[in-house]
């Protein structure tokens, strides 16, 4: 089953769970996937968007949601802080499972060899590799300046 797919069914067992909370989150996802599905068919692309597209934005909202739950904090709204980490559960219930450092550390190095990259001029051509592959499985400014550790 797609992503699409998925958060479609989670939104309709919120809506007979009565879960409102949960079910507003799911709005918003399919929100933010429908602005894209817009926004690609002005662009004239058809088909609408991927899977890959759809963890991409995604983990947009979970960067989002992270940065407003700060800010809450830091402003001593702990009530709305709250109300940001709830929604950062639900969108990372349909986020793949973040690599861990040592997997990480291995998709560099084979990213690296893959590409033939030998030097920080080839840094640019390692992070598409990365990104391309682990899209939303990783964070890509600590991975930066992991390839740029080894290329330099």
């Amino acid at each position: 089953m797609d992503l699409r797919s998925r958060i479609n069914v989670a939104l309709k067992d919120a809506m007979r769970a009565k879960e409102a909370d949960r079910l507003s989150t799911l709005r918003l996802i399919n929100a933010a996937i429908k602005d894209r599905d817009i926004a690609a068919r002005g662009e004239g692309e058809d088909g609408g968007v991927s899977d890959a597209e759809v963890t991409s934005i995604l983990g947009k909202m979970v960067k989002q949601r992270h940065e407003s739950a700060r800010a809450y904090a830091e402003a001593g709204r702990v009530e709305l802080a709250g109300k940001e980490e709830a929604e950062v559960k639900v969108i990372e219930e349909f986020l793949p499972k973040p690599l861990g450092e040592a997997e990480t550390e291995d998709a560099v190095d084979a990213a690296i060899a893959e590409v033939g990259a030998d030097s920080i001029r080839d840094m640019g051509k390692v992070m598409a590799e990365l990104k391309g592959r682990y899209a939303g499985r990783m964070d890509f400014g600590k991975v930066g300046a992991m390839v740029k550790a080894r290329l330099g």
